[in-house]
Order: structure tokens, then sequence, then C-alpha cells
């Protein structure tokens, strides 16, 4: 064989190599796990800038959104599981479909959700919650804020944390919210820095938008180091939070 078939042969190996390896982790981001990334504060402490996570696509079904650029020609969601209050659920921004937005499931269809003087009202009662802790933290411009965090029950057994600036906050008292059906009403761990289903911009977030559930954060960093200060990432990695379950 010449020189020139072998590269020819070569070429086209390489090809199928691509081929097959494309088509394995489109098949695996599409049918059981998507990674994302956290980029923003709005669901501390439950979750970090910095954060990397495995979201599954298969707990709630498949729609369109489920695949790359929403090829699939999926009216609704195929093989769904209803999600349940609580869970942490990336999902795309209602209106502007190539956003992702992760947040806490709070409403289901049917329910009513209002927010009066900072405590969270689901269906006329107030949900449980009890303070753990209080701290601060020092903004860009080096001013501080007053933060007190608290586990919110859901069930007399089940919490998640959430952190509260204050209970006078632009998004503290809202009128009741009464869930459609086929949609969700979400918000964000950080009650008093996160953009989620009590603006006006996000709202109810119809189930076929929903992505998957949060399932496991498989790596984490603080930002504090480039890719290439290897001496640093002994400070950069959170290994505490590598393999951490998501609640």
């Amino acid at each position: 064989m010449s020189n020139k078939n072998k590269k020819n042969n070569s070429f086209i190996e390489l090809l199928k190599t691509l081929f097959y390896a494309g088509t394995i982790a489109i098949i695996f981001r599409s049918f059981l796990f998507e990674p994302f990334n956290i980029p923003s504060g709005s669901m501390i402490p439950s979750l970090l800038v910095g954060d990397y996570l495995f979201v599954s696509k298969y707990t709630y079904g498949y729609s369109r959104y489920s695949f790359p650029f929403g090829v699939m020609p999926i009216k609704d969601r195929i093989a769904y599981n209803s999600p349940k209050r609580g869970d942490i659920i990336v999902f795309r921004k209602p209106g502007d479909e190539h956003v992702d937005y992760i947040k806490r499931l709070v409403g289901l269809p049917g329910d009513s959700v209002q927010v009066l003087d900072g405590r969270l009202v689901i269906n006329g009662k107030i949900v449980k919650r009890k303070k753990t802790n209080v701290g601060q933290i020092t903004r860009f411009d080096g001013s501080t804020i007053n933060l007190t965090e608290y586990k919110e029950y859901f069930s007399d057994k089940k919490f998640h944390k959430i952190i509260e600036a204050s209970d006078n906050d632009f998004f503290d008292n809202t009128i009741s919210f009464i869930v459609p059906k086929k949609h969700f009403f979400f918000m964000g761990d950080n009650r008093d820095n996160s953009k989620d289903s009590r603006a006006s911009e996000v709202g109810f977030v119809p189930k076929k938008n929903l992505i998957g559930r949060a399932q496991i954060i498989f790596f984490s960093h603080n930002g504090s180091a480039r890719f290439y200060e290897f001496w640093k990432w002994h400070n950069l990695i959170r290994f505490s939070r590598i393999g951490k379950k998501i609640e």
C-alpha cells in the first residue's frame, strides 16, 4: 500500500472516530446527563459560583429542549415524570429559550405562592424556617452585606438552606401567584439576589422548558487562580464539594 493510501485510510479512520465519539457524546448529553456550571450566586448556599454539576435528563422525561438546538419536534414532553417541590432544576428561560436557568422548584401547578415580609407562603400556609447562621459578605466595592442563613422546610423531615439579606427587600412582599396548569414556580435559595419566577422577566415556567434535575457536583473551584497557575491549584479547587449530592 502506498503512503498516499495509508494517509487517506488514516484520515478516514480519524473521521470515523470523531463521528462515533461525537454521536456517543450527543446521546449521553441528550438522554442521560448533561454538565452545567454555576455562573452566578443566586443559588447560594446550595450551589456556589464555580460549581460544575451533572443534570439528569431522564428524571422528568424529554422535550425539544432536551436535545441540541431544540431540533426534536416534541410539542410537550415524553416519558414525563412530575417534579417534586424542592427539586433543583435546570430549565430554559421562558421567552428566551437559549438561556439556561437553575433554581429550586417552589410552586406546582394549581398552587398559590406568595412572599410576605420575606416568608414564603404556599397555599395560604407559611413555610417553616429556622435560623442557623449569621454572617457577612464583602462586595466588589468594599461594602459589606449582613446575611442570615435559614433551614427552610417543605416537609417535617426534609429541608434546604436559604440566605436572606433582610425581610424587606424588593421581592420580600409579592402578590399571590396562582401557578397555571403545566407550569411551575421557581425561586433561588439566595432569596434577595435571584431573578426568578417572582420577576416578570421569568414568571411561570412551562413544563416543556424543564431540562433536568441537578444531581451531583463533579468539580468546583473558587476562581482564585488561572488554569496555568498550577502552583495555586491547591487553593483553587474546593475538594470538599467534589462528589457532593445536590439537595
